[in-house]
Parts: C-alpha cells; structure tokens; sequence
C-alpha cells in the first residue's frame, strides 16, 4: 500500500508570480522603503495566516485594490518559492484537510466550544467568512510544528467566486487561485507591474 502522502511531490518546481493589492502607504514602503509586507491574521482569512497574493492575476489584484482602496489602491508584484507548499489543487491534500478537521474538532469537544463555521459576510453566494477553513488550517501548521513535521512554507487554493460568466455557464466571474504565503523567505523580491511596451508582442 503507497501512502497518502507523498512528500516527494509537495514542493512545486517553479517559481511563480504573484499580485498584492494593497494601499499606496504600503506600495510606498515595500518598493523604496525596503519594508515587507505584513501577514494577515484575520480568523476568516481564506488560507490561513499569511501573506496573500493572487497568483499571476495582475487585473484581480487590480480590482481588490480598488473595491478596497478606491483611488489609491495599489498592486505589488512578486517573485514567489512556493517551498513546501499544502497545495489544495492537488488531490493528496484531502487528506490533510481532513486530519486538521479531526484535530481541530477534538480540540473544541475538549474545551466545550462550539467550531468556527464559514459564512457568506456580506456577500448573498459566497463563502467570504472562512472561519472554519482558517481554522483547520492553522491546526495543520500547529500540529506541524508541536509533531517536529516540516513546515508548509505556503497554501494555495483555487476558489470559485461570482455569478455566471453567462446564462447556464459552469464557469464564474472571479474564479482565482490564491497563495498564502506561511515563510516570509519564499518572497524573493517585489516589483512595480508594468505596461507593455508598444510594438512589441508578448514573448
């Protein structure tokens, strides 16, 4: 019998890039000031805690900023190593999800608290609150850590979002696929995103 898990095959083999919206303030200090981004530790974060960017998706990144910053909303672009990374995309990761599930569920008996739960915030059809999803997750990091198991250095997951793309479509409007960066060493640099140059195509 093969095991479910296969580390052999958790770290992906290229480097990818990533899109940060952000403030100008922050766009300020990462670019000339040689500040890093921050982690975000919100309970509903999507992936767990972690620094978030859209994978190679300049215009999501580009509307996030927006809805959230109005006019001086911001995108950084990165360099990212994913590392050691808790792929969701890939099937071995159920397995995970589910042992953080049953961990995290043996916790919360223990201490008589009822689990997170995700809900739809403010939105009418999607799952915006991941409370529940943050929370398994954050279990697999602690029962990484307190187990001696090496660390996930990232999440990624893919998340369907929005309505339609047209009537009957099995396709949506903001479907994306996210990166929680967990090790801040898997950024190895920040960019300005740029327009093409006119007249040239793209290589």
């Amino acid at each position: 019998m093969q095991k479910i898990t296969n580390k052999m095959y958790s770290k992906l083999p290229n480097l990818v890039m990533g899109f940060h919206g952000c403030s100008d303030d922050t766009y300020q200090a990462v670019l000339f000031n040689n500040q890093h981004l921050k982690r975000s530790e919100n309970k509903y974060d999507w992936l767990g805690n972690g620094i978030y960017f859209w994978e190679n998706s300049y215009e999501r990144a580009v509307e996030w900023a927006t809805e959230k910053y109005g006019d001086s909303g911001m995108v950084i672009g990165a360099i990212l190593d994913l590392g050691n990374c808790l792929n969701l995309t890939d099937y071995h990761s159920t397995a995970v999800l589910k042992l953080g599930y049953e961990l995290l569920a043996i916790h919360y008996e223990n201490v008589n608290r009822e689990l997170p739960k995700n809900t739809n915030g403010r939105s009418a059809i999607d799952l915006l609150a991941r409370n529940l999803d943050c929370a398994v997750i954050q279990e697999i990091h602690k029962y990484n850590e307190l187990s001696g198991n090496e660390m996930y250095d990232s999440v990624r997951g893919v998340f369907i979002e929005g309505g339609e793309v047209y009537p009957g479509s099995g396709f949506v409007e903001k479907t994306h696929t996210q990166i929680c960066i967990v090790n801040p060493n898997c950024i190895k640099g920040y960019f300005a995103p740029r327009e093409m140059v006119d007249g040239y195509g793209m290589p």
